[in-house]
């Protein structure tokens, strides 16, 4: 897969550089299940193409039935992720987040010695380690090398650059409608100037990757104090009070793509998304002050309160992020199951 010019260079490690072999024993471990303890489920279990590397449902559920607690996140353009991983940043390299699922009670279910033992014994893989990382047998098969491999597959999960708006950023200006180019004024605060609301999205899903790599409590819940809320989300990381109810802001692009949504999937569509914001969220000690600042400003008030978006805004903004949709990225074959 290559990388569109105007994307910026691929973070890599020095320690797992990207090789044709690396990558194609990464693609081949993310899509086979021998990684689980009954050989059902599969990274692309809960990650799947068609999907931008989601599942699509509210939340996952694991080799023994029981469902987690979150909805698994889009991999698209994953590379560029910093400040942690996963929805409370648990994790800060791929490399270590590749590591976490296999032995996850609710996912995998497994253990690494066992893993490490069946691809050790299998008839393929043992020649594809030594290829991949140059070892000199199959006793230095390792948990870490095979983290390494998944991890390497998941750098090349990069944008193709053709989705519409990617073909305006590259200075075709006529490729939006109006609608389009109405909610791509409002979703980057620049629309004052032909009378339309700041949406206020662009805070926290900024950047070329629309992503901000950032934890925010965007409203979804309630809470007297900040150890009522339910999820703690980047708080049972951190230990920080101030950031329970916080999750890491998703990236955008395919974002059409994805349903349903937020850490929970407790939206089903792009338009109970844009109601929700519209709204102000719910209150609780550290909700963003931006969520109350969508829309105009109501003349008068004091403090200033906010008139959220119109029916026909709301629209315009679903109409640019579908935009974002990349579906010569989901149907590449170089990133699809390889059995």
């Amino acid at each position: 897969m290559v990388k569109p010019a105007h994307f910026p260079e691929v973070p890599v490690p020095a320690d797992n550089p990207l090789t044709l072999d690396g990558v194609q024993l990464g693609r081949r471990l993310f899509y086979d299940p021998i990684l689980s303890a009954d050989s059902t489920q599969s990274c692309s279990s809960c990650h799947m193409p068609l999907g931008s590397f989601t599942d699509n449902k509210a939340v996952s559920t694991g080799i023994d039935g029981i469902a987690g607690r979150r909805s698994s996140m889009s991999l698209l353009n994953i590379a560029y992720a910093t400040n942690g991983l996963f929805w409370d940043g648990r994790s800060l390299s791929l490399e270590d987040q590749a590591l976490r699922p296999v032995e996850d009670l609710i996912e995998m279910h497994n253990t690494w010695a066992n893993v490490v033992s069946k691809l050790k014994k299998h008839p393929v893989y043992p020649d594809l380690f030594r290829k991949a990382f140059g070892i000199p047998t199959t006793k230095e098969i390792t948990k870490e090398l095979a983290a390494k491999a998944i991890a390497q597959f998941e750098r090349i999960l990069i944008s193709s650059g053709k989705s519409k708006f990617d073909r305006y950023l590259q200075g075709d200006p006529d490729v939006f409608d109006d609608d389009e180019l109405d909610g791509k004024l409002m979703y980057f605060e620049e629309g004052a100037s032909v009378g339309l609301p700041d949406a206020q999205c662009f805070h926290c899903h900024g950047g070329l990757t629309l992503t901000g790599n950032q934890y925010f409590n965007n409203g979804l819940d309630s809470a007297a104090t900040l150890h009522d809320f339910k999820d703690r989300g980047r708080g049972e990381v951190s230990g920080n009070p101030s950031d329970n109810g916080k999750f890491r802001s998703p990236t955008l692009r395919n974002i059409a793509l994805t349903a349903p949504y937020m850490h929970d999937g407790r939206f089903q569509s792009l338009e109970e998304v844009l109601d929700h914001y519209s709204s102000h969220g719910k209150n609780s000690p550290n909700k963003d002050p931006l969520l109350v600042q969508v829309g105009f400003p109501i003349p008068g008030s004091n403090p200033v309160q906010y008139t959220g978006l119109t029916p026909a805004q709301k629209n315009a903004l679903v109409k640019f992020l579908h935009t974002l949709t990349d579906t010569e990225f989901v149907a590449n074959p170089d990133i699809q199951n390889p059995f």
